[in-house]
């Protein structure tokens, strides 16, 4: 790269990281998005603002600067901010103006995904439930009550960033808009209806005059001016449906969401960064993690069903907010080698050779038609390979991509890692802490048993079973059907003494089966399919037999082609039978009482401050439907902090009256295909690196210590299925191991040295360690070695051959230090035989 070169990218970076100080004209043309007459080559996360709390957005969003973020990506939320029609609320978690400015104030670029339609794993795909009450309405089609309803939110958060002055245009930071959500998956359901609603939904978003350029992902027919965009694992191949369009990928999904009842699904970082790498080698100039932050379904957004209350995402920076590391260690390296072929890249079109089936060798040329920057992509999974360019030989491993922005030295290969790997645990406080309250329940636990059945005055009684979402308006997660079955003894069942069975059929989510006040029964359904079945062995007698059944809802569906119909509930048939004789009396059309919600939520108990919770005779455990509330003094540190479920059953739980969301931990992971090692070559899916199996789905939840106070905390539980509170137990989200594995590189050439400095320092090797709390020094280093080491973080043991002073120069550089770097090569830690020698370090932080 030559100096001008050099210059123009400085200025480029520069100006990615400066807000506009006056109004800037965004547009775009075939090879990037453009501002001010610049194009620009653009890396972008997404951070979901309800997702945390106003308190972390600072320091998420610094994270994501330093990890090499140019943009913040976020999506709008409508049934957050306008639950009831006409109300809005963009306070706290909501409000977007302020997380709008914060990621202005750190000189990032924002993409605003309106929608409104947003899927997200959110419940509801994002929709306000009152809108399925329109008349006449249908959803994402040509159909006049919807579009009027998508207008007006729409036009009302483009008004409110007007407002503000948040457009780039405007001299803000919002340089993206986009409309409609991934509809091309799904548009061909709603036939003739989909292609007007999509040209109508353009021109209606056009209209409203942002400054800026509006996309659609995954819309191959998105009209003119609307720029369509890809999503999904891998987008390398994907094409703009017009050449006057740039190659952009709004979702590059770094991990993927994780369902109660299912493993844990991660992406192996050298996977997501030959992705990330092969995109821009093959044109792109737009690229973005979903997720860059995951964060936490707080309350009762989590949609699905079934999406867990954590929506980490195995994304760089995880639910606590803390850095995932090697993953957002690697990516800022990748992120920087790219950064170092910005010039070249949007200076021209690539050009791509195949030496052979599995290599391509791609370069941006200058006006000149000399060679500025090159990619060398090895797309085999299972050899390395020699790759012979520019008069040089390069060994290109299976599935990687390796850069070169002087086209002749590789600074970075995406399955070559050098970023330090982290060890985080959740840890329970200590005894002595514990002992003083410090992460206990210092008031011990009172509680108010939920009545069984109907206990609500406004409780409402119809012939047939009701469909739950259509009668609660999702207004709580629970609806009741109750019934009282009249049996006169003559009946046949009853004379013969044949076993009776109670059948069930529920839409679901979940079911439980009360018989004269005691749970006989329960049952669940699963992501893949959310419909309950049950059968229930009854002892029947004489006389009325009162049954109850408490339907819950897991979160609303939130995709596929007209979700918002899918129903959930006790829709039947309701059947006694017959083991011997068959159907004996269906239940199903009979007249049953309904009550939506518990007592307990119109009484407000979540708050706490409640005068009729009761302390004695004994603390009930294991028992279904009871409300436990206690008191805490906030736990001790500035370590994030997480409430482990272990010994209850299912229920909600809140937090000085914020909810932290449903819990589950007796909901068990399937087993079978796990593994805490993945062959990251070949290409990913959602099931291919799994962990977890066997184990609860979630057990431990965050809770935000902006939430708490130093002391008098109120923690209230409702359990619905029965559990044990006091084996609850606080934890902190720590991390005490740091490790680093590095190679040896070996010395530039003297007709080299001339580089730029830039280029030069990408290809030495130093292995560096940071301790990721400023509070933290090195106390320890648990290994190291320089030679053939093997294994991995928390695990590493001496190879064949290894260098007998590198323990102590390790210990000399590093100890009593939060960060320390080491030149990797034998002048600094000795003769190790090999040829390809490397530095593992694994050092304790306290």
């Amino acid at each position: 790269m030559g100096e001008s070169a050099v210059g123009l990218g400085l200025l480029l970076l520069l100006a990615l990281t400066t807000s506009f100080c006056s109004g800037a004209n965004v547009t775009y043309d075939h090879r990037a998005l453009v501002i001010d007459g610049r194009r620009r080559l653009l890396i972008s996360g997404s951070i979901h603002y309800p997702r945390s709390t106003p308190e972390m957005w600072p320091d998420l969003i610094q994270k994501s600067k330093e990890g090499g973020l140019d943009v913040i990506e976020t999506y709008v939320f409508w049934n957050l901010h306008e639950p009831v029609r006409g109300q809005y609320d963009f306070e706290g978690r909501n409000d977007l103006v302020k997380f709008v400015k914060v990621v202005q104030d750190a000189g990032l670029l924002v993409h605003l995904r309106i929608g409104p339609y947003a899927c997200a794993e959110w419940s509801y795909g994002g929709f306000p439930l009152w809108l399925h009450f329109i008349p006449g309405i249908v959803f994402r089609s040509d159909n006049e009550p919807f579009k009027a309803e998508m207008k007006r939110f729409t036009a009302k958060i483009v008004d409110l960033m007007k407002q503000e002055n948040l457009y780039a245009s405007q001299g803000g930071p919002i340089i993206l808009s986009q409309v409609e959500n991934e509809y091309g998956n799904v548009q061909s359901a709603y036939g003739s209806s989909a292609k007007p609603y999509i040209n109508w939904a353009a021109a209606m978003a056009t209209s409203l005059d942002t400054g800026v350029p509006w996309v659609m992902c995954q819309q191959n027919d998105a009209p003119d001016p609307i720029i369509n965009t890809c999503n999904g694992f891998y987008c390398d191949q994907f094409t703009p449906n017009s050449n006057k369009k740039p190659k952009m990928w709004t979702e590059n999904w770094s991990g993927w969401f994780s369902s109660f009842g299912d493993p844990l699904p991660y992406r192996p970082v050298e996977d997501l960064a030959f992705a990330v790498a092969r995109f821009f080698q093959l044109g792109g100039t737009f690229q973005n993690y979903y997720m860059y932050h995951g964060g936490t379904n707080f309350g009762r957004s989590a949609g699905g069903p079934f999406i867990t209350t954590t929506y980490d995402y195995d994304a760089p920076i995880d639910e606590y907010g803390l850095l995932r590391q090697p993953k957002w260690g690697h990516l800022r390296d990748v992120h920087k080698a790219i950064k170092l072929c910005e010039a070249a890249i949007l200076a021209t079109d690539p050009t791509t050779s195949y030496p052979s089936p599995n290599l391509e060798v791609t370069v941006y040329k200058t006006g000149s038609g000399r060679c500025a920057a090159a990619f060398l992509a090895n797309i085999g999974t299972k050899s390395d390979a020699t790759v012979n360019f520019n008069g040089n030989s390069y060994t290109v491993p299976a599935w990687s991509v390796s850069i070169l922005p002087d086209c002749k030295n590789v600074v970075l290969n995406t399955a070559k890692i050098n970023a330090i790997s982290t060890v985080p645990k959740f840890v329970r406080y200590s005894s002595k802490e514990r002992a003083e309250a410090k992460d206990g329940f210092q008031s011990g636990w009172s509680w108010i048993v939920e009545p069984v059945g109907i206990s609500n005055k406004n409780a409402f009684t119809k012939p047939g079973l009701q469909e739950q979402i259509n009668t609660t308006a999702d207004q709580s997660d629970y609806l009741w059907y109750s019934l009282s079955a009249a049996i006169n003894g003559n009946e046949t069942f009853i004379k013969d003494g044949s076993k009776t069975l109670l059948h069930i059929d529920s839409l679901g989510h979940a079911l439980f089966v009360f018989v004269n006040g005691k749970l006989v029964g329960s049952g669940k359904g699963r992501n893949s399919d959310q419909k309950v079945s049950i059968d229930i062995p009854l002892s029947i007698q004489p006389g009325n037999t009162k049954i109850d059944l408490l339907s819950m809802t897991v979160g609303l569906r939130n995709y596929g082609a007209f979700f918002d119909t899918v129903g959930a509930g006790v829709t039947g048939p309701v059947q006694l039978k017959s083991s011997q004789n068959g159907l004996l009396i269906d239940l199903s059309s009979q007249q049953w009482t309904y009550q939506i919600g518990m007592q307990g939520e119109d009484s407000k108990l979540y708050h706490g401050d409640s005068s009729i919770w009761v302390t004695q005779p004994t603390l009930p455990t294991n028992q279904p439907l009871v409300w436990y509330k206690t008191t805490f003094d906030a736990p001790t540190g500035s370590n994030p902090v997480a409430l482990d479920f272990t010994g209850m059953g299912k229920g909600q739980a809140w937090v000085n009256g914020q909810s932290i969301g449903r819990y589950w931990p007796t909901n068990i992971a399937s087993g079978g295909s796990c593994t805490d090692s993945c062959n990251y070559r070949g290409p990913y899916k959602a099931d291919k690196c799994l962990t977890n199996c066997g184990k609860p789905t979630q057990h431990i939840y965050h809770v935000p210590r902006s939430w708490l106070k130093p002391s008098g905390n109120i923690l209230v539980l409702f359990e619905e299925a029965g559990g044990d509170p006091t084996k609850l137990s606080f934890v902190a989200r720590e991390t005490r191991s740091v490790c680093s594995h590095v190679s040896e590189s070996h010395p530039l050439p003297v007709e080299m040295w001339s580089l730029d400095d830039e280029i030069r320092n990408r290809t030495r090797s130093t292995l560096s360690l940071t301790c990721p709390s400023p509070d933290q020094v090195i106390s320890k280093i648990k290994f190291a070695s320089f030679g053939t080491p093997r294994g991995a973080c928390g695990s590493f043991r001496h190879g064949e051959c290894r260098s007998k002073r590198a323990l102590s120069v390790v210990r000399k550089a590093c100890v009593g230090s939060r960060s320390c770097s080491i030149g990797v090569s034998s002048t600094t830690l000795g003769e190790a035989c090999g040829v390809s020698r490397s530095l593992a370090v694994e050092a304790s932080c306290a």
